[in-house]
């Protein structure tokens, strides 16, 4: 396997294959934090700022005379996509055949790989990783979210699981025991069900953007509301005074006209006080001086509101005083992740970054998301996003001090929080977790390496779904040639109680609709599952190859 990247995703990737018994080559910058550590844990490690492609041929990734390369797959980690795709048409040209499995952080540039490259795996760690903080915020223990069949889907109970559903898992009220898979129907009965989004369960006060009419609010604040009324007393003045003292000929609207005139520095005609007496005058030019100071001072105020506070921290801020809502510090591409998984299932949210150009920031602007500009681990700024009346608070910023600090934080403004904490370094995590009682910790890294691992080494994914006292399993098998599977119709493998056959890839997309039962079963063909473990265990003898 060669791995190349520099991160701690690397790192736990390289421990993961390791553990296995996989021969791991690691292409590393020797810049990286991570270099010495990578080396200590048995993998070959080249130490490379630039990938080239004799680099790549050095590695094993070198396909002649119709003999497949030394290396089996390959696996790009870096941080910049631009970098991994180049790599990977690379590495595409110099093994057609190369198993290629690519972390990308934008997922639309990710979806459009399988056109350039053709048979590779994508990985998205914000897509990966935001579940789980999402269900550590709302408690949902009782769901499974999952990747199957190219779809993200979530299974649990049906009141839960947003219409419609995409097949009945299990039915634990009929009686003691659960009836798991029912008999396949036009309308099947159960409580546990697999669908592909969330109800809106949290019926919280939903939690605005501040807007326009608000953010005029703040740009006319006290200092200009206070040089307002001075102005209007001033013009009040002025008008009784050119009334009834300089000139009693001019008539109210004129005096009105004369008076405000001279307070916003607009100018006097002077024929209006050509006949009143001196010290009239002069007090005409004392006002029309003070209303020049206050047009300077009242634009000075509003040019500060505008531009010195932001226009866009003015216009997405909070309205009002909101409550029982969840609290997301640090909007990068987690964050990002986060805000829309939290905003499909109706879940009132603020989110808080210092970084105005920072991904979430844009998402939130398109989810109409209020986001407070500051930093998440100052007093003030937390209690503008109201985390002292929030249900949950997660500190997912870039940094393991931020997130402390952040967490440390909310717990002296809201001890009933519920705080999940993002930190890279797991012992760190483990120790805050013990000493501090900080609320959970979870690394980016640790959810996605599995994942990884399982794409490089092609092994089968399960993920374990609970139906009372008992489990189901839902994985991809694929069909071998020369097993006794092909040439089946798919419907033919369903087996009630113990299999459900829910999907098959055709090529790269996969069909899920219900016609995929009536297709023919062919060596190579992919197909995602639900069963027990004993239908699981005969459905894999039955897509093995069969040998004499």
């Amino acid at each position: 396997m060669v791995v190349c990247g520099s991160d701690r995703t690397m790192l736990r990737v390289v421990t993961e294959l390791v553990g296995s018994g996989e021969q791991v080559t690691a292409i590393v910058n020797p810049a990286s934090r991570h270099y010495e550590r990578i080396g200590e844990l048995g993998a070959n490690v080249l130490g490379v700022r630039v990938i080239s492609e004799a680099l790549l041929r050095r590695a094993g990734v070198d396909a002649k005379d119709g003999k497949p390369s030394t290396a089996r797959a390959l696996v790009l980690l870096d941080n910049d996509d631009v970098h991994n795709v180049h790599t990977a048409l690379t590495a595409r040209d110099m093994d057609p055949d190369l198993r290629i499995v690519v972390q990308m952080v934008n997922p639309r540039l990710g979806a459009q790989l399988h056109s350039l490259l053709g048979d590779c795996v994508v990985i998205s760690g914000p897509s990966l990783a935001a579940p789980a903080f999402v269900s550590d915020a709302l408690e949902d223990d009782e769901l499974t979210w999952l990747d199957l069949g190219g779809r993200r889907l979530v299974a649990g109970q049906a009141d839960l699981i947003r219409d419609p559903h995409l097949a009945v898992l299990a039915d634990t009220t009929s009686s003691a025991t659960p009836e798991l898979l029912p008999a396949f129907s036009d309308d099947p009965t159960g409580d546990i069900v697999l669908g592909t989004g969330v109800r809106s369960v949290w019926r919280t006060k939903d939690v605005r953007r501040a807007g326009w009419l608000m953010a005029m609010r703040d740009v006319f604040d006290r200092r200009v509301r206070r040089i307002a009324a001075v102005m209007a007393f001033l013009v009040v003045s002025g008008t009784v005074l050119t009334h009834y003292i300089a000139n009693p000929n001019i008539d109210w609207w004129r005096a009105l006209y004369l008076a405000a005139g001279a307070v916003t520095s607009a100018g006097i005609e002077d024929d209006a006080f050509s006949s009143a007496q001196p010290w009239a005058k002069v007090a005409a030019v004392l006002v029309q001086l003070t209303g020049i100071v206050l047009m300077a001072l009242l634009t000075a105020v509003v040019v500060d509101s505008l531009i010195g506070a932001r226009l866009s921290r003015v216009i997405g801020g909070v309205r009002g005083r909101p409550r029982n809502h969840v609290v997301v510090c640090g909007l990068g591409t987690v964050g990002a992740r986060v805000l829309e998984i939290l905003a499909e299932r109706g879940v009132a949210v603020v989110g808080v970054e210092h970084d105005e150009d920072a991904p979430g920031v844009q998402t939130a602007h398109r989810l109409r998301i209020p986001v407070v500009i500051g930093d998440s681990s100052n007093e003030e700024t937390l209690r503008s996003a109201g985390a002292q009346r929030a249900q949950s608070v997660l500190a997912i910023t870039n940094g393991d001090i931020t997130n402390l600090e952040s967490a440390m934080v909310v717990r002296d403004l809201n001890p009933e929080a519920r705080i999940t904490m993002r930190m890279f370094d797991h012992d760190l995590a483990q120790r805050v977790e013990r000493r501090l009682g900080l609320g959970h910790s979870r690394s980016v890294s640790m959810l996605v390496a599995p994942a990884i691992a399982a794409a490089v080494a092609n092994r089968r994914s399960q993920v374990t779904v609970p139906a009372g006292r008992r489990v189901l399993l839902l994985t991809e098998v694929t069909v071998e040639p020369g097993s006794v599977a092909g040439g089946l119709r798919l419907g033919e493998l369903d087996e009630a109680g113990g299999l459900r056959v829910l999907a098959r890839q055709d090529g790269i997309t996969w069909d899920w609709s219900p016609s995929v039962k009536g297709k023919v079963l062919r060596p190579g063909d992919r197909i995602a599952v639900a069963g027990t473990r004993s239908g699981l265990a005969r459905l894999l003898l039955a897509t093995r190859a069969q040998h004499a």
